[in-house]
């Protein structure tokens, strides 16, 4: 009886009103938070949070490896590593599966998975570093090691690089840069000559640069903001 009653109800909602009725479930939420604006949620880009989220943690390494400051230890990177690069990259990475987009879910999801790597290798109790203290030899090895490591890295982002031909001139470039970056940085450890490792944080910061605009063109829409930012749009797929 209450269902042919709810049908009746509906029915005069849409002679009256022109518009179809929602469905009961979402007028008992809406009911039972009253307090709440009543609006259609939708998930928002998460592109420049990833983005953002992969820039910062690059700046600061970066300027570690230039010894800005005179700084030398790249333990600090580590709270921002963990938390930013990895921790907040690997929800836009997630929140980009949710809306469809593959490519953005796995480079968003690797990069966090780099930076939390990375961050816990510089974290005491891990003993990552302190097994490799002992001798001299043990010294060679870590380098070495290091180097296995960000080669692993260059190779899981240059995979990535093709993905990018069909999104923009600057995203595409971007990625290119941070797989030259690692590849450097991985020359360093294995040859460790200080002035290949220089040259690597100094095109990090262009990387990181680089990572700055690409958020901010991704997150200045019409919609938000008076101006845009140009990024040279790739040709798309016309399937």
């Amino acid at each position: 009886m209450s269902a042919s009653l709810d049908t009746k109800n509906e029915s005069n909602s849409l002679r009256e009103t022109g518009e179809a009725p929602r469905p009961v479930l979402e007028r008992q939420l809406t009911a039972s938070m009253p307090a709440f604006p009543e609006y259609h949620r939708k998930i928002g880009n998460p592109g420049p949070l990833g983005v953002l989220s992969f820039a910062g943690p690059t700046f600061v390494l970066s300027m570690f490896n230039v010894t800005a400051r005179g700084v030398t230890i790249p333990n600090v990177v580590v709270g921002m590593a963990l938390m930013v690069g990895g921790l907040t990259q690997l929800l836009a990475g997630m929140w980009e599966f949710a809306c469809g987009n593959t490519f953005g879910g796995t480079i968003f999801s690797l990069f966090s998975g780099f930076w939390m790597s990375f961050g816990l290798i510089y974290i005491p109790g891990m003993g990552i570093l302190a097994a490799y203290t002992d001798t001299a030899a043990d010294a060679a090895q870590l380098h070495n090691a290091l180097g296995i490591y960000l080669t692993s890295w260059f190779i899981l982002i240059f995979i990535m690089v093709p993905a990018t031909f069909r999104s923009s001139w600057a995203f595409a470039l971007e990625v290119a840069l941070v797989d030259l970056v690692i590849l450097i940085l991985a020359v360093a450890q294995f040859t460790q000559i200080p002035a290949v490792t220089t040259a690597g944080g100094y095109l990090g910061l262009i990387a990181a640069f680089g990572a700055f605009y690409v958020g901010g063109a991704m997150l200045y829409t019409k919609d938000v903001s008076l101006f845009t930012l140009p990024v040279g749009d790739l040709p798309k797929s016309k399937v």
